[in-house]
């Protein structure tokens, strides 16, 4: 049985159609946020709680995190590839700041979801 080594890796059109789909995510979550700031006449405790209480605004916030997630991600690893010649020391950054994005992607599933 013969595989396909690209097949299981990541290629450069995943990468390219990833990022895109991210970027689209992440844009129209930012625009939410401006046309609700904006739209919001007396920002209060209240309407930012109530605004974070809806369960669909948890699951869009939810999608946003893991977006800006994978968008790092891949958009680090772009940098590392191009920029630390070293393979050893390429490795550990990425190591770190994937455990930085994954942290924060947790650190906000507790704060959005309440412990």
């Amino acid at each position: 049985m013969v595989l396909n080594q690209a097949s299981l890796k990541r290629n450069g059109v995943q990468d390219f159609v990833s990022l895109r789909a991210t970027a689209l995510v992440i844009s129209a979550y930012a625009l939410f946020i401006i046309g609700y700031l904006l739209c919001t006449p007396a920002l209060t405790y209240e309407a930012w709680s109530g605004l974070f209480g809806n369960l669909a605004m948890k699951v869009f916030t939810l999608v946003a995190l893991t977006c800006i997630m994978v968008h790092a991600r891949i958009g680090l690893w772009q940098v590392l590839t191009d920029y630390v010649k070293n393979a050893q020391l390429r490795a550990f950054l990425g190591f770190v700041l994937n455990l930085m994005a994954l942290t924060y992607v947790v650190i906000g599933l507790f704060v959005l979801w309440g412990v």
